[in-house]
């Protein structure tokens, strides 16, 4: 499938969302004002053929990077122009999921593997450098990661016992080359067995708390960074998290990857309950375009996910591409 040129195109908006707008519409921009939008915008912005994309981060700016499954090559671009170049070259054996860049630092933090070894690079946003190349002792299937203050917080899908992967960062967010350290996972944490992803998508919430989703069973789960232990998030209305890949979070709105369906952008707004969280869905993002998402950032006041055709015949030379779709 290649995606439409065509300026039109069917976008689908379900729950709360499709109250605001009809199930089909011809876009040129989103359906909502969007005060921080940063001008016109293409559909789709393309990728190389092959590239097997899965983890996508942005900035500054529209600045966009995209990972590869396929040889662990990152590829840099602009969002609106819809041009890319290779920032990092591929190399044999290594594979990239979850990417993270840290404004502090202008350092794109990717998880993924060579072989059947765990690394977490940080690679420099410009010029592609790696800065730090962090082996992860036991880790099974390293899969996204955010960075939070001091520190790089990596999930791993397939490990047993659940755990959180921790790299230590200066205040500032610099390397330090320390070795990881592991938090387990507790407390309402719905454990794995190590054959089905499980954790996958990881935030990081106002009040210092993780948000992780489970792609197991579903839901949403705010974890305690120091202890691990874990507690359901209580989802209001719409038709439940019943998966999840990648996790975006806009101020209070959570975008939810594939979180209620194959190709879909679940769309909800976080709500402090004392020293718990509780979600409202808002709705879902869908498009003609999409063909399962497994990523998303949010840059020019639009949601840009980033299609990586699970399943797809022959991977090794498929068209991929990210589809825009509205923010908020």
């Amino acid at each position: 499938m290649v995606p439409p040129a065509s300026p039109s195109r069917r976008l689908i908006l379900t729950g709360a969302a499709a109250s605001v707008v009809a199930s089909t519409t011809t876009l040129a921009g989103p359906a909502t004002a969007e005060p921080r939008r940063a001008g016109p915008a293409p559909e789709t912005v393309p990728l190389p053929d092959g590239i097997r994309p899965e983890g996508i981060t942005s900035g500054p700016g529209t600045r966009f990077y995209v990972g590869s499954l396929a040889d662990g090559r990152i590829v840099a671009g602009d969002l609106l122009t819809a041009t890319w170049v290779t920032l990092l070259p591929g190399a044999p054996g290594r594979a990239l999921r979850g990417l993270f860049w840290d404004a502090r630092t202008n350092l794109v933090w990717a998880a993924g593997n060579v072989g059947a070894v765990g690394h977490v690079w940080a690679v420099h946003g410009t010029t592609g450098a790696i800065v730090q190349d962090t082996v992860v002792p036991g880790a099974v299937f390293l899969n996204d990661l955010v960075v939070t203050g001091d520190t790089v917080w990596v999930t791993d899908s397939r490990v047993v016992p659940d755990r959180l992967t921790a790299i230590t960062l200066t205040p500032t967010g610099a390397p330090t080359g320390a070795a990881p350290t592991f938090v387990p996972l507790g407390g309402d944490w719905p454990a794995g067995d190590g054959t089905a992803v499980n954790a996958n998508g990881i935030r990081a919430l106002a009040d210092g708390s993780l948000i992780l989703n489970n792609s197991r069973v579903g839901g949403l789960w705010q974890v305690d960074p120091a202890t691990g232990e874990a507690a359901e998030i209580p989802v209001s209305g719409g038709p439940g998290i019943t998966a999840g890949d990648g996790l975006v979070l806009d101020g209070s709105i959570l975008y939810n990857v594939r979180g209620s369906g194959q190709n879909e952008v679940s769309v909800l707004e976080l709500v402090p309950v004392g020293s718990a969280w509780a979600a409202r869905w808002r709705g879902a993002r869908s498009d003609e375009t999409l063909d399962v998402p497994s990523t998303a950032t949010v840059a020019g006041g639009w949601l840009w996910a980033v299609n990586a055709r699970f399943g797809v015949a022959s991977p090794g030379t498929a068209a991929y591409w990210i589809t825009r779709l509205p923010a908020r």
